[in-house]
């Protein structure tokens, strides 16, 4: 009798799989263009029941249908791309759910490289990003518990929790030996679009994108008004370390820019319902002075449709490193059993006609070896795609997007790494301005004697080091100094505008906006640069 309730199970499974194939088939009308696919299809099928039941029948241990189902959904999705994924019930119902409302977080964009849960950046404002956690860091260990081989989900789970509570992670950083520990206090995560916006001394703008969400086209135009009533001759727009987000945002601000009726981005996918174009949609003022974007590996999907847009419509001369090279699109698919996929329908391409999509990174993303010479492949291979923007520049393409102008960002040294780690800076800020009463000049100086006084306190706190970590990291401490305790006092857009300094591809920018006054000057100067 068991074993005809197991059959039964069996067969009522089969014909599930039938049925649910039969309405894909049918949904994309693959199903009408061939009957010997959809013959192909019921033997493969099949051939699936048979080793389900034969595998039941003569394993050497029980084995239950749920686990060698999902098993077998999970093998299947597996040879597509990492974003595609099956979600049991509890799991799609928390996923759906898990963007809504407030939660107590760290900060961290993560995403499952191979076996380890990977930071592909710190949120601006966050725990994470004021204890000092990068771009690359493996996150081996939450409290107790190894996330070798968990999932992002599990890994999310460990980390969120009550606001105010603490949580240790354990970080495997590339190039440092030993693992290290960061204790860190869970948050309220509200991150604001348009984290800060100032002008320069030299008469430039400068906004800070963090992230696309719902609210940043109207944080776009507050600071955009603010910055021309005070005047600017010039603009620059940090997408680094943006990891994307909402693509009709996307679209509206480089709308801010280009005006009505141009496309900015399509889809483009298998099926007819996976292709769209998106069109700005509103008239806006006329923007004539010239503008740089900066950018880096962990800016990706939203921020790399801006910055690939402001580039095909010749509007902004793009700076930094290639992008990160998200550009597929997912859409989500209740099943009857309440569960649902995540599955990639189409690619992004923006208007020269470049797709944003870097396979490279699905191979990453899904644990397989990717060697230096095939990064320098791909890389080759994208800089042999020449493409067109509107006033007919060249620009590369074939994942990514590839800067007008390629600038390397400042490495920290291993000491500077450390204090920023143990959180020395802005622990000893809070202490001096405590004594101090809060109450500090804007434009002190950071003495000889203040840096005696940061040296003894590091100290105390067991962090050592020698002449050179000093030497070495002269510059680095005195500006962190002078950054975290304007921040203590002043908040993050005066504490950026202090450690400006440090920053190579901003100050290449500056230097570049101070020395040409147009956008075509800009466009001409990265042309003789570029020439192969």
């Amino acid at each position: 009798m068991n074993n005809k309730k197991q059959h039964q199970a069996l067969i009522i499974i089969v014909v599930i799989w039938i049925l649910s194939a039969t309405m894909l088939f049918t949904a994309t009308s693959l199903f009408a263009q061939s009957k010997s696919s959809g013959s192909d299809l019921y033997s493969q099928l099949g051939l699936f029941s048979e080793v389900l039941q034969k595998l039941k029948q003569n394993y050497v241990t029980e084995l239950k249908d749920e686990d060698l189902i999902k098993s077998a959904i999970d093998g299947m999705l597996g040879s597509t791309d990492p974003h595609t994924t099956y979600f049991p019930k509890e799991e799609f119902e928390e996923f759906t759910t898990s963007t809504k409302g407030s939660f107590g977080g760290l900060g961290i964009q993560i995403d499952k490289i191979g076996d380890y849960i990977t930071v592909i950046s710190p949120i601006e404002g966050t725990p994470a990003y004021r204890m000092g956690i990068t771009s690359g860091d493996r996150i081996i260990k939450v409290d107790d518990i190894s996330l070798i081989g968990a999932s992002t989900d599990e890994a999310i789970k460990h980390m969120r929790g009550e606001v105010g509570t603490t949580v240790t992670i354990t970080i495997s950083r590339p190039g440092v030996e030993k693992p290290l520990e960061f204790t860190l206090t869970r948050e309220v995560i509200k991150i604001k679009s348009i984290p800060y916006f100032f002008k320069l001394d030299n008469g430039t703008g400068y906004i800070r994108i963090s992230q696309f969400n719902e609210n940043t086209v109207q944080e776009l135009r507050a600071a955009l008004n603010a910055l021309e009533n005070e005047g600017i001759k010039s603009l620059i727009i940090d997408l680094r370390w943006n990891p994307g987000g909402l693509l009709d945002q996307a679209v509206d601000t480089v709308n801010e820019f280009i005006g009505p009726n141009k496309l900015v981005v399509e889809t483009k996918g298998r099926i007819p319902t996976s292709n769209r174009q998106y069109f700005t949609r509103y008239n806006t003022k006329s923007r004539n002075y010239p503008i740089i974007v900066l950018v880096n590996e962990a800016s990706a999907s939203a921020s790399e449709i801006f910055a690939g847009s402001m580039q095909d419509w010749d509007k902004g001369l793009v700076i930094g490193k290639p992008t990160f090279g998200k550009g597929s699109v997912q859409q989500l698919i209740p099943l009857m059993n309440g569960g649902g996929l995540k599955v990639t329908t189409a690619y992004y391409y923006i208007k020269s006609g470049r797709c944003i999509h870097k396979n490279i990174n699905d191979k990453i993303l899904l644990g397989k070896e990717v060697t230096e010479k095939d990064r320098e492949a791909e890389k080759e291979k994208n800089l042999q795609q020449v493409y067109y923007t509107v006033n007919k520049r060249v620009v590369y393409g074939g994942g990514g997007i590839t800067p007008d102008i390629e600038v390397d960002a400042d490495l920290m040294t291993n000491f500077g790494m450390e204090l920023r780690r143990q959180n020395a800076f802005f622990n000893f800020a809070v202490d001096y301005m405590v004594e101090h009463q809060h109450k500090l000049d804007k434009n002190f100086l950071v003495t000889d004697e203040l840096i005696n006084r940061f040296l003894n306190y590091i100290k105390d706190k067991g962090i050592s080091y020698t002449q050179a970590d000093l030497d070495s990291t002269d510059t680095y401490i005195r500006t962190m100094l002078k950054s975290e305790l304007i921040r203590n006092v002043y908040g993050d857009s005066e504490a950026y505008k202090a450690s400006i300094g440090l920053d190579k591809q901003l100050q290449t920018a500056i230097n570049l906006l101070n020395k040409y006054e147009t956008m075509d000057a800009l466009f001409d100067y990265a042309a003789t640069k570029n020439k192969r």
